[in-house]
């Protein structure tokens, strides 16, 4: 008999197929136990019931008579925090293979090499069964303004989003070349997509002194998705001026934002089995991660550096997935991960750290 459980590591749903059994969380590898407490006689069978993470210590117990799932929550200020977002388009035409990959790349690299707590990483993906940790508009919404509540200085914040992204015409005067960029939640058609503008008016303007935040957009037209008012130029070496034409405020409350995309603007990303050999994954997601693991010690220049010279090395080969993105990219991956940020700072000086 299944019954729904989550994760209290790692808040994720998961489904188990019986109780006082150990179960491995399929997204943080926790290893946890189930346990029955108390059937409901009539209806449906369910469950209430204790999890137990082993290795931490930690229990959490139902104390209600109500027999539904309960879910751990973050208790205290957390100075590190992250919401990851990958967002596959199941069943629809424009699906993508690699989202979930990414994510769970991003969130390794946040709990291992970063130390980033399992508990205060929140996750949206399709495969969650709990509706409220599904990648909708309302969703995505809600987990941004989650990760910058209650930041003070000190605090590291970090967005990850693999997923399609658009361009929409510019009616405020707020962009340079005269579009909006946007990400697109799992239901962009009905619910409308996320602009540049919303996110940076929810994310980046709230930030104060002392408090950074790292946002990671694996998406086509990613350049400046959240409207930071500069960009990096790698071939010249310097920072360029992205503030709006209109003269409308995009800087932070005092604290700092960076943003690692993609590509530029009027560029598209891949999503590539080029470098596993098999399994799907965002250009950017990928190269970010290995280049990291590699170089622990990078700065944000070298970083980008050795992002380009990958790709570069990859498109001496046929590196895209299928035919039609062949054609498309003409065998090559035409994307430069781009950099973004509220404050100019040395880039070949400056450590990638989260």
């Amino acid at each position: 008999m299944a019954t729904i459980f989550t994760c209290p590591n790692c808040h994720n749903q998961l489904q188990g197929t019986q109780c006082s059994a150990f179960y491995r969380c399929q997204f943080c590898k926790a290893k946890i136990s189930v346990e029955k407490c108390e059937t409901v006689p009539k209806g449906p069978v369910n469950f209430r019931w204790t999890t137990k993470l082993y290795g931490s210590g930690s229990l959490c117990s139902t104390s209600d008579q109500k027999p539904k799932p309960m879910m751990c929550s973050t208790s205290g200020h957390q100075p590190k925090k992250a919401f990851l977002c990958g967002v596959s388009y199941e069943k629809k035409q424009h699906k993508l293979k690699g989202t979930v990959n990414d994510v769970n790349r991003m969130k390794t690299l946040l709990v291992d090499q970063f130390r980033f707590p399992e508990i205060a990483i929140r996750v949206l993906t399709e495969e969650q069964i709990d509706p409220n940790l599904t990648p909708t508009k309302k969703n995505i919404q809600k987990a941004l303004s989650w990760l910058v509540e209650d930041c003070k200085s000190g605090d590291s914040l970090v967005f990850y989003f693999s997923g399609h992204g658009l361009r929409q015409p510019d009616f405020s005067q707020d962009e340079i070349d005269g579009y909006d960029e946007t990400i697109c939640p799992s239901d962009f058609m009905t619910a409308g997509m996320i602009f540049d503008n919303d996110i940076n008016t929810t994310i980046v303007k709230p930030l104060k002194k002392g408090v950074k935040l790292h946002a990671i957009v694996d998406a086509c037209h990613s350049g400046t998705i959240l409207d930071l008012e500069h960009v990096y130029n790698r071939k010249v070496k310097r920072w360029v001026n992205n503030k709006p034409p209109s003269g409308a405020s995009k800087s932070t409350n005092g604290g700092l934002a960076i943003s690692l995309s993609a590509c530029a603007d009027d560029q598209m990303a891949a999503d590539t089995s080029a470098f596993t050999g098999n399994e799907m994954t965002g250009v950017l997601t990928y190269l970010l991660v290995q280049t990291i693991a590699e170089n622990p010690n990078i700065t944000y220049g070298g970083l980008l550096d050795k992002m380009h010279e990958k790709i570069a090395h990859a498109n001496k080969h046929g590196c895209l997935h299928s035919l039609f993105l062949n054609k498309l990219f003409r065998r090559k991956l035409l994307q430069e991960c781009q950099l973004s940020s509220s404050k100019e700072f040395d880039v070949d000086k400056e450590t990638f750290k989260f």
